[in-house]
């Protein structure tokens, strides 16, 4: 089975600062290339566990007595690490997003390359997918994710076009969308629009930013002192909420501090913003927009 090559891979294991007997988690399991070189550098008592809520990644798991792969959403990372006996590990690797294996499988609903059903979830156990968004949101919620999550700004001329349509027929696949929304697809600016379009059910099917805001509260309290996190997004929403969480601790607000202007947020970066290379792009098309933040949980809160 065909998945992506792993984004920034180097530079997002550097960042864990692997000890060879540790504990490590991978939460996006995907194809396990990430996870493969975590192992490459672990010793013999190390451990790495992976999250993977895709069915189809269980075909990448690898042989190896130091790895457990958990088919599970990485929101529930604390409760399923505890089932294994773990309550603290040494560092945690995301690479958010879609994966190409999802986008290149045309029934999955995830690209805008390919005719396939309106699906878009990365469960496919989930009870919700693209085509019940398209067909049953009332036109105030569909003008909304699209604003919030497709960040575009004629959300609601989109989401009446979309209210319009479907009832005349019922709207079941990615082309049929893309048919009825080609008013608003100039064609310079098509692909661009059409992927903020998809984009933003497709984060609201699978709920992205509620998990990945999930996901970072957990890590003050999974992380040893002086652990590692090390993040790959994709798109400015998730940059901003993982750039955000690493400098404040939090999603919105400001951050208290005490008499003495002292804050206390949990965790603190570690370096600058890495962005692939040149030569990476030109060799993975997926890693143009990758964003690599690396942080740690600061000593005082041990």
């Amino acid at each position: 089975m065909s998945y992506h090559n792993p984004v920034l891979l180097h530079e997002s294991i550097d960042a864990l600062d692997i000890k060879e007997n540790g504990v490590y988690v991978d939460v996006t399991f995907g194809g396990g290339g990430h996870s493969r070189e975590i192992l490459n550098r672990l010793g013999e008592n190390g451990r790495l566990f992976a999250f993977d809520q895709d069915p189809d990644a269980l075909g990448n798991v690898i042989d190896d007595d130091r790895f457990t792969l958990i088919p599970e959403n990485f929101r529930y990372i604390t409760r399923f690490l505890r089932f294994h006996g773990v309550r603290k590990v040494d560092g945690v690797l995301a690479d958010l997003g879609v994966s190409s294996h999802q986008f290149d499988e045309a029934e999955r609903g995830f690209s805008t390359r390919f005719e396939g059903v309106l699906d878009m979830r990365m469960n496919q156990e989930s009870k919700t997918s693209a085509r019940e968004i398209v067909n049953k949101y009332s036109e105030e919620k569909l003008a909304d994710i699209l604003f919030m999550y497709g960040e575009l700004r004629n959300s609601r001329n989109i989401a009446k076009t979309i209210v319009e349509e479907r009832e005349k027929e019922k709207i079941e696949t990615s082309f049929q969308l893309k048919t009825i929304l080609k008013r608003y697809l100039p064609n310079a600016k098509e692909h661009k629009i059409l992927a903020q379009i998809f984009q933003a059910i497709r984060i609201e099917v699978n709920e992205e930013l509620d998990v990945l805001k999930e996901f970072l509260e957990q890590m003050p309290n999974l992380l040893k002192e002086e652990g590692r996190l090390s993040v790959i997004s994709y798109h400015s929403l998730e940059d901003r909420l993982v750039k955000r969480f690493i400098r404040t601790g939090l999603f919105k607000g400001e951050l208290e501090k005490d008499v003495f202007g002292r804050s206390n947020e949990p965790m603190q970066k570690v370096g600058k913003l890495i962005i692939p290379k040149a030569e990476e792009v030109k060799m993975n098309n997926r890693a143009r927009s990758a964003k690599l933040r690396i942080a740690t949980l600061k000593k005082e809160r041990a």
